[in-house]
């Protein structure tokens, strides 16, 4: 939280430093552009930083196996893999 914050007030920063008048309007534009690649490289440094929440994973049965079990349709003899866990 603490590294999202620092990001969006640098962002502010430099969003409020390149919002003055221009002396040449034609220059606004590449300003802009500048402030956006600028600011997207802070936040996206900062939420890349953060670390992934805990995930718990429920231990699977073991020992398990895959095996080819042929079967009846009705029309048809088919294939399908099924998990045997002992």
């Amino acid at each position: 939280m603490k590294k999202s914050f620092a990001a969006l007030l640098a962002v502010a920063t430099v969003a409020g430093a390149l919002s003055t008048t221009p002396a040449n309007a034609q220059r606004a534009l590449g300003a802009a552009i500048a402030g956006g690649i600028i600011g997207g490289a802070i936040v996206g440094g900062a939420i890349a930083s953060q670390q992934p929440a805990p995930v718990y994973v429920a231990p699977g049965p073991y020992p398990c196996r895959w095996v080819r079990e042929r079967y009846w349709d009705g029309y048809d003899w088919r294939f399908r893999r099924v998990q045997y866990c002992d």
